[in-house]
């Protein structure tokens, strides 16, 4: 029978890279953007976020879905910058 995986006192909770745990200073540092960018969007609940006692923790895999939903597609027809330099449509 599996044993609960235990990481850093939780029991149950395993430790992937997918799913790690950050601090809103790591979560900027993987975004690379600022500490206080992170607790905005997590003050305006615009990503997902995890309550552990006072203090707050963002899983990885919700900063790469950040990230997902931010992409904006290339619009079908633009020239990419090479075929621009050369001159081709």
């Amino acid at each position: 029978m599996d044993s609960p995986v235990a990481t850093r006192g939780a029991v149950g909770l395993s430790h992937t890279g997918a799913d790690e745990l950050l601090t809103p200073s790591q979560a900027g540092d993987y975004l690379q953007t600022g500490e206080r960018f992170i607790r905005r969007l997590i003050a305006e609940r615009r990503i997902e976020y995890i309550k552990l006692g006072r203090y707050v923790r963002v899983q990885r895999s919700v900063l790469d879905a950040f990230i997902e939903a931010g992409r904006v597609p290339r619009a079908p027809g633009t020239l990419t910058g090479r075929a621009r330099a050369h001159g081709r449509r």
